[in-house]
């Protein structure tokens, strides 16, 4: 039976109204489930916190949607006042918008025979309820986000929804069926007799429809799917901490964000939240400008972000976290099925012989011969920590962590095509290494520390090597705290992140974007 919802310590409800966005409906892994159930139902902290906003824009489809909204409202708009963004752009971004804006106009050519025109304002859906459904509830709210349009006469209604790519996978049934009630029952405006809801990919402009139908096909598939979808959203307890915590407005009452303070040895007032983990340390320390494109999630040349050498290293890693998640965890054999290779991953035969023998290396060092059950494995967990004093969320995601007796223990692996070991600079050319060595160090996994380690499992096509690392011997934690100051200090002051172009620029995945990459042809 599951728990009545509650919220949490610290908030209060400032309004009667459920307002819920379309986009809750997506169920993304980015979202986290308690901070949509508290803001639709209108809670607020307590505390409300000021602090200190980016110099740039983050929001990567933020730009292209005040283009298409400058050319379609040349003069200000009483309807629309937030629309218009005045926050500077990095220079890859800019590139994005244009690039997403030329791709528009050439997905949606202007059709004389079904002329269609950028509504004046969103449209909402509004539904006040009575008796038992209304549940405290005055009214619901339901709102849309894209680029919405409509026939002269109001007959027609569509919902153009842009995003970076189109994923192979269609939008939860709940989504479609909320945009759906959305563009057929929503004001402003005449209620239409159809609507259209369809995505459209700003990096080819590729399309997917999702629904087209009358507005009686429209409410028939919310009753089919919405209802279940709505409680979901409003019921949930899940508190998922991860990169939605810098923005997020209940990140001072989150009881499952835990405080680390001066995990990263700075200490700036001031500066605005970020989040960091040490991916983003080594792409900032490659470029600036790198780090910033990755973090807006630019789409990335396939050429360099999946080829084949990382390609296997990524298909070794999954096989690995699917083995040791199942059931009754049970220790890796050498016999390693011949079509072993994941779904989604596509490598070249060469490839898969050798991950298919580095992954039989693997079971002469695997964890699981040191675990009683499943409550001692954790495999690619998120660990999220808030270091108060940089005001930084920092974010891990080990390979493994599984207990030895009473202890934690944080087992990172990695492939090698070569016989080549390690020079003994473990955590300098490993930083996710020294990383785990300062969580560990500080008690932060919890256990007894009395077996707690650091493991580096190194598979090559000759065998596998098992590096320990103590966190808790002085010269580690020294180095540790060196390695991830030194990858944090600059970039915790950048604001601007200026590329840096280079020959590492031929091996970057979003030089595209970048004006000063001197390789962007190589992989356009």
């Amino acid at each position: 039976m599951s728990q009545p919802w509650l919220p949490p310590d610290g908030v209060r409800r400032n309004s009667q109204c459920i307002t819920v966005s379309a986009g809750m409906f997506k169920k993304s892994g980015f979202r986290c489930p308690a901070a949509d159930a508290l803001k639709a139902r209108g809670y607020r902290p307590v505390a409300e916190e000021s602090r200190r906003r980016e110099r740039l824009e983050h929001f990567t489809l933020g730009p292209f949607m005040a283009a298409c909204d400058a050319r379609n409202r040349p003069s200000a708009s009483a309807a629309a006042p937030n629309r218009s963004r005045t926050v500077p752009l990095h220079d890859g971004l800019r590139a994005w918008a244009d690039h997403g804006l030329a791709k528009y106009d050439a997905a949606f050519p202007a059709d004389p025979l079904r002329p269609l025109s950028e509504a004046p304002e969103r449209w909402t859906y509004r539904h006040r309820p009575s008796g038992p459904e209304a549940g405290g509830a005055e009214e619901y709210r339901f709102t849309v986000w894209g680029r919405c349009l409509a026939s002269p006469d109001g007959k027609h209604r569509e919902l153009r929804l842009p995003v970076h790519r189109i994923g192979r996978d269609a939008p939860p049934e709940g989504f479609v069926a909320a945009t759906a009630l959305v563009l057929a029952e929503g004001t402003p405006g005449p209620l239409p007799e159809h609507v259209r809801v369809v995505e459209f990919a700003l990096l080819d402009g590729g399309t997917r429809e999702l629904f087209s139908g009358s507005r009686s096909q429209a409410l028939a598939r919310y009753r089919a799917h919405g209802p279940g979808a709505l409680a979901e959203i409003l019921n949930g307890q899940e508190y998922r901490p991860g990169s939605s915590c810098v923005d997020c407005s209940y990140l001072g009452v989150c009881p499952a964000l835990r405080s680390a303070p001066g995990l990263l040895g700075i200490e700036t007032a001031g500066r605005p939240r970020r989040t960091w983990s040490v991916t983003n340390g080594r792409n900032y320390r490659a470029c600036p400008a790198r780090d910033h494109m990755r973090r807006l999630r630019l789409p990335t040349a396939d050429a360099v972000e999946r080829k084949a050498t990382a390609e296997r290293g990524r298909a070794v890693h999954a096989y690995l976290a699917d083995r040791h998640s199942r059931g009754v965890p049970r220790p890796c054999r050498a016999e390693v099925p011949e079509q072993w290779v994941p779904d989604g991953f596509d490598l070249p035969d060469h490839e898969r012989a050798l991950g298919a023998i580095l992954l039989r290396r693997h079971a002469a060092v695997c964890p699981l011969r040191c675990v009683r059950d499943g409550s001692d494995v954790r495999t690619e967990p998120r660990v999220v920590r808030h270091d108060t004093a940089a005001d930084v969320v920092v974010l891990a995601e080990p390979d493994l962590l599984y207990r030895d007796r009473d202890s934690w223990v944080w087992r990172e692996t990695k492939t090698s095509a070569t016989e080549r070991r390690p020079d003994g600079r473990l955590l300098e050319v490993y930083p996710q290494l020294a990383l785990a060595v300062m969580l560990v160090a500080r008690g932060d996994l919890g256990g007894s520390p009395g077996r707690a380690r650091v493991e580096l499992e190194m598979l090559r096509p000759g065998g596998a090597d098992l590096e320990i690392i103590d966190p808790f011997a002085p010269a580690h934690r020294d180095t540790a705290e060196q390695v991830v100051r030194t990858m944090v200090t600059a970039w915790h002051g950048d604001d601007l992140y200026e590329p840096a172009p280079g020959r590492p620029c031929g091996r970057c995945e979003v030089a595209r974007w970048c004006s000063a990459s001197s390789s962007v042809e190589a992989v356009a």
